[in-house]
């Protein structure tokens, strides 16, 4: 459905090319958005390189196509820039389960270990934390720490025991987890390999233990696609967000991607935090330079030392 001020006569993506040079303005889109919002980016990536792509960006404005603590961590790294998020309500069920005061106390019980959380949460728990990392980076950030700390690890537990066991690190964990993961059906995935035996799985490691445990690749989601793209098979079942799929069409337009199917008849393995961004939504956005990301400063510095600590690990 268009949004209710968007002339329907107009050639959105036009309108978009134009205001973006209007305001010299950069976008950056997840690869979990919707097709036509990948197809109107600047860049794609997933967390770690769109952070990396934020800092480097010489754009006045930053619109971005993802969820709400994505484009905060564009506004922590560019506290000059306007940083614009088509939807404030594009949130994140890992965000969302750890509420920084009770993070906060959970730190103070373990003062001696080192906190690293993991992108997908607040500013606010990011200020709290020593450093973060991506699905890209973990192992990596998780092996920078001396053996005789203690790790802290949010707030997701299945990234988290993913890390434990290809690192050999004991952390303890946070009980969080990402709600698209969670619904992947491993009854309905072994149906799928059934009918499709030389099809490679390839899964994120947010996804629980039983589904990694079939997989033939796991991966961050741009290490999924260069996967899909650089393999010599020709099929693959994607168990993360099916927004991917594009990408790995258009990289690989002779191959075979199939979804993961989630364990109830709907489209639960889209996001729908992500699928809140639209192209209608995109345009109101650049046109009205509204809705704003915006954050006290002292968070902001705050939040920016583990971020910062992260890229230059990366």
């Amino acid at each position: 459905m268009q949004d209710p001020h968007v002339d329907p006569s107009l050639d959105l993506e036009e309108e978009i090319l134009r205001l973006k040079k209007e305001r010299n303005a950069v976008i950056l889109a997840h690869y979990y958005q919707d097709s036509e919002v990948q197809d109107v980016a600047d860049f794609i990536g997933d967390s770690l390189q769109l952070a990396q792509a934020a800092k480097k960006t010489q754009a006045d404005v930053i619109l971005f196509c993802g969820v709400h603590f994505m484009a905060e961590t564009a506004k922590i790294l560019n506290p000059d820039k306007v940083v614009l998020l088509p939807d404030l309500d594009a949130g994140c069920s890992l965000e969302a389960g750890c509420p920084p005061e009770k993070f906060r106390r959970w730190r103070a019980q373990h003062p001696d270990a080192v906190a690293i959380s993991y992108i997908n949460c607040s500013a606010e728990v990011k200020a709290a934390s020593d450093i973060i990392c991506t699905s890209s980076n973990a192992e990596k950030i998780v092996a920078s720490v001396p053996k005789e700390k203690k790790i802290l690890f949010a707030p997701d537990k299945n990234l988290g025991r993913y890390v434990m066991k290809k690192t050999g690190r004991d952390m303890l964990l946070w009980q969080g987890s990402c709600i698209v993961h969670e619904t992947f059906s491993e009854r309905k995935l072994l149906g799928i390999k059934t009918r499709h035996p030389d099809a490679k799985i390839i899964a994120h490691p947010e996804c629980e233990d039983p589904l990694l445990a079939m997989a033939d690749f796991i991966g961050s989601t741009s290490a999924l696609l260069k996967y899909a793209t650089e393999s010599p098979a020709n099929e693959f079942i994607v168990v993360t967000e099916a927004g991917i799929i594009h990408q790995m069409e258009k990289a690989a337009p002779g191959k075979t991607f199939i979804p993961a199917p989630p364990n109830a008849n709907c489209n639960c393995n889209e996001c729908p935090f992500m699928r809140l961004n639209t192209l209608e939504k995109l345009y109101v956005c650049m046109r009205d330079m509204s809705p704003r990301l915006e954050m006290p400063e002292a968070l902001r510095a705050a939040a920016a030392l583990p971020i910062e600590r992260m890229l230059s690990l990366s």
